[in-house]
């Protein structure tokens, strides 16, 4: 079980050092470009939204803050080994789902909100993907989590 935790971790910090990198892209669309220093501001160039990448930001901060409490709830929850397993690395394809999602969401006009054109704009192969990966894992989040939660309460 160890072992699944350290994975969990790892990724975890992965996942918000993703967010992390992402708050660059909102402070090039916040401002313009980078600051060199006091009130030298050299464009930098970038994609999507100061929005989107404050989503990204936050977003991917928390996904990945997810993995990690769920590594160390990992040996209170009781699960089959095989289970227990699937848990560990469901959270992990989740983390990354959704920083895939957020990234790639920014690159397209549908925010990666539909396979297809939605009244966002439209979609391109980036908004395609990361709406494919973030709908998988919004599944798998709903059973895991549902699954998990009940073995918890069932387990007097």
């Amino acid at each position: 079980m160890q072992r699944l935790q350290k994975l969990m971790i790892g990724n975890g910090l992965l996942v918000i050092l993703a967010a992390m990198l992402s708050g660059f892209m909102l402070g090039f669309g916040l401002i313009g470009g980078l600051e060199l220093y006091p009130g030298k501001i050299v464009e930098m160039p970038y994609y999507g939204t100061a929005e989107g990448w404050a989503r990204a930001h936050t977003g991917g901060t928390a996904n990945g803050l997810m993995i990690i409490a769920v590594a160390l709830a990992l040996p209170l929850i009781p699960l089959t080994d095989g289970m227990r397993k699937l848990t560990a690395y469901g959270f992990i394809y989740i983390g990354w789902a959704n920083t895939a999602f957020y990234w790639f969401g920014n690159a397209a006009g549908s925010r990666a909100l539909s396979f297809g054109d939605n009244p966002l704009g439209a979609t391109n192969l980036l908004g395609m993907i990361g709406f494919g990966l973030a709908f998988a894992g919004a599944l798998l989040i709903v059973w895991l989590l549902a699954h998990s939660a009940i073995k918890v309460l069932g387990n007097k």
